[in-house]
């Protein structure tokens, strides 16, 4: 096991003891959690989704294996649509899909691919410097096409411009940071996991990212540079895993508390108020969630059923959640 998986490992478990913040009442209708689709195999522990803009298909990736699943709009089975350890993929984190046909695919310790939706061809690749500890989580891609991805080691942003793909297509360009975040974020003990899901307001402005063990939200002003910390009313973002924005809704999957939580962001981005919380052992661990028709595609990660947080035997199939009313 590589060091950064030891490093998940042991920040999960930390995670695990942190108690949960008070969160308002549920709401009087609850809401309702059915499987959207199911994953074919036996070890696949899901932890990244996209959607295609143009189609409405839903990838998924393993983070175990690397492969990297199709839903086609309205099935309930996905299919292999990239085998486990393509192009020497050994995980597959983060994954978005952009209005350029192209599927992004984020190897934790090694970097990003990036692949033609239609003949699932590998058109570049970015990759963080061989032997420096890195865990890369997750990624937005605004309406520029300019990707951004988390580092769940280092307090850091990656990003990567349309013009560095043209480049980069068909080989390979190094991936650096391009924001510090060191300055907003808090340090935690060794071995903790701190940026993870990032969202994107619809001009490309502003960047939210999650500190996963701090429970934060952080504002990146991608024209100035400049990082500022989002205050949180009514609770915080303790285990924040996945987010989605849309029109200054902001959900946020908490893995370790099998909990989705709805926030509502001001207008400029520095403060969000909790509106919703929904905690139930059915959402299986969820890691991340995309909205697709007013409802929550939510990955069932399980991985504390014999994956990363935990021994035992997970449920099979393993499947995508729809959560609605929230």
């Amino acid at each position: 096991m590589s060091t950064p998986r030891r490093t998940f490992l042991t920040a999960t478990a930390a995670a695990l003891a942190v108690a949960a913040a008070p969160f308002p009442a549920r709401a009087a209708t609850r809401p309702r959690i059915a499987t959207a689709f199911t994953l074919p195999g036996d070890r696949v522990y899901p932890e990244g989704i996209a959607l295609d803009p143009r189609t409405g298909d839903a990838y998924v990736g393993s983070y175990t294996t690397g492969a990297v699943y199709r839903a086609a709009a309205g099935s309930r089975t996905a299919e292999v649509f990239l085998p486990a350890g393509a192009d020497g993929r050994t995980t597959a984190n983060g994954l978005k899909a952009d209005r350029a046909g192209r599927l992004w695919v984020i190897d934790s310790t090694t970097g990003v691919d990036v692949y033609d939706l239609r003949d699932r061809s590998l058109v570049a690749r970015f990759e963080v410097p061989a032997g420096d500890t890195r865990f890369l989580n997750d990624l937005v891609i605004t309406d520029d096409g300019t990707a951004y991805l988390t580092d769940s080691v280092l307090p850091v942003l990656y990003r990567v411009t349309p013009a560095e793909v043209a480049r980069a297509r068909g080989g390979r360009l190094p991936l650096t940071p391009h924001y510090d975040l060191s300055g907003a974020v808090p340090s935690h003990p060794s071995g903790s996991f701190t940026l993870n899901g990032i969202v994107a307001d619809p001009t490309g402005r502003l960047l939210f990212a999650v500190d996963m063990t701090g429970g934060g939200l952080f504002r990146v002003d991608t024209v100035t540079g400049a990082v500022r910390q989002v205050t949180l009313q009514g609770g915080d973002l303790v285990h924040g895993d996945g987010l989605e924005l849309s029109h200054r809704t902001l959900w946020a999957a908490h893995n370790a508390t099998n909990t989705l939580t709805r926030w509502r962001l001001s207008a400029d981005g520095t403060t969000a108020r909790l509106e919703h919380r929904l905690t139930d052992p059915a959402l299986q661990v969820p890691t991340t969630l995309a909205r697709s028709h007013g409802r929550l595609l939510v990955v069932r990660s399980q991985f504390d059923k014999g994956g990363p947080m935990g021994p035992g035997v997970p449920e099979t199939p393993f499947t995508v959640a729809r959560v609605s009313g929230i």
